[in-house]
């Protein structure tokens, strides 16, 4: 995670930072960023850049949290279950928030490239409580992740979820 002389840049160089790493990790994978194009773009130091983060994993990392944070819709927490619509609708609304914002192509190079060479986190995930929380969570995600890969299969894989949820959650 970046350090704090990163956490405490003002906020405009902070953005530069951010938006050349977006643009750097959209554009090539974790193996093939580089830190040259990501300094030129930023308009930083090759040092400051390793002020601001040990390595491009780190700052990747750090880039990913701060991704999934912007796109995610809370969810809260509930002791019910939500319905299957509820989670379909969950679900759809996602897809077509993150294919139209401005992080899809770095999500799509996460599922495609990205997501198996990183390192696995510990304790980051949510806990599943049922199994059933836990067939729900694993469809969503898995639909999720096939309708930005494919997105011209969207409409099949979000009817797939919606009857599979149907059918586990009755």
């Amino acid at each position: 995670m970046p350090s704090q002389t990163f956490i405490n840049l003002k906020d405009a160089k902070k953005q530069r930072v951010r938006t050349a790493l977006l643009n750097e990790f959209s554009q090539h994978s974790l193996a093939t960023a580089e830190v040259a194009r990501i300094i030129k773009n930023a308009q930083i130091s090759r040092g400051a850049f390793y002020k601001y983060f040990a390595d491009l994993t780190d700052a990747y990392l750090y880039l990913l949290q701060e991704v999934l944070v912007a796109i995610h819709v809370p969810l809260g927490q509930t002791e019910q279950q939500l319905a299957a619509s509820d989670y379909y609708q969950m679900v759809a609304k996602f897809v077509d928030r993150v294919h139209q914002g401005p992080y899809y192509q770095f999500v799509r190079n996460h599922f495609l490239t990205n997501e198996g060479i990183l390192p696995q986190e510990n304790g980051t995930q949510l806990e599943p409580q049922t199994d059933t929380q836990w067939a729900v969570m694993t469809l969503c995600h898995a639909t999720i992740k096939e309708c930005l890969l494919a997105p011209d299969d969207r409409a099949r894989a979000l009817a797939r979820l919606k009857k599979m949820l149907k059918k586990i959650t009755e």
